[in-house]
């Protein structure tokens, strides 16, 4: 839990600097890049939450794994190392994420089908959440065969579900009563 606020502590702090500095889509980009590197490379996401490895390791290979990124990214960087709070890494590039698209008024948007989304149905998808949100949307698809058919909407807290396994435990409830 401190963490998670640590963590939105640290984001806050980056999107104010990268907005001040007239560089947020760069720094974007960047904590783009570094969140999903570290979802897609378990020895790195291990390496960072490893406790045995001294901070100065960690900062100097992220520095080089990340050599490309702005000088912002790096400050971060050093500030986890004088801090010694590499840990908390992942949840600072999710959080800004989080704030960076509330702040461009982008919205993510979960849909959940047990097949893949083709464009039509994408764009009825987008259509309807319109009517909901003023925001941008960003469609994301979740395949999961478990749901059978039908959908999952989710969108921020709020979550729709047309799922037919969701119906299917619905008249099973109904009829055991």
């Amino acid at each position: 839990m401190s963490g998670t606020r640590a963590a939105i502590r640290y984001a806050k702090a980056f999107l104010d600097l990268a907005i001040s500095a007239g560089n947020e889509q760069e720094v974007y980009k960047d904590m783009a890049l570094i969140s999903s590197t570290i979802k897609g490379n378990e020895e790195l996401n291990n390496f960072i939450q490893n406790p045995t490895i001294s901070v100065s390791v960690k900062e100097s290979a992220l520095t080089e794994v990340f050599a490309n990124t702005t000088g912002l990214i790096k400050s971060l960087f050093r500030l986890l190392f004088e801090n010694k709070r590499f840990e908390i890494l992942e949840e600072i590039v999710s959080q800004y994420i989080a704030l960076s698209d509330e702040s461009n008024c982008l919205q993510l948007v979960k849909v959940t089908t047990a097949t893949p989304m083709d464009s039509a149905l994408e764009a009825k998808v987008s259509a309807k959440i319109k009517e909901f949100s003023d925001k941008k949307i960003t469609i994301v698809n979740i395949i999961d065969p478990s749901i059978i058919g039908g959908f999952i909407l989710r969108i921020g807290d709020k979550q729709y579900n047309a799922s037919l396994a969701n119906s299917l435990q619905v008249l099973k409830k109904e009829l055991s009563n």
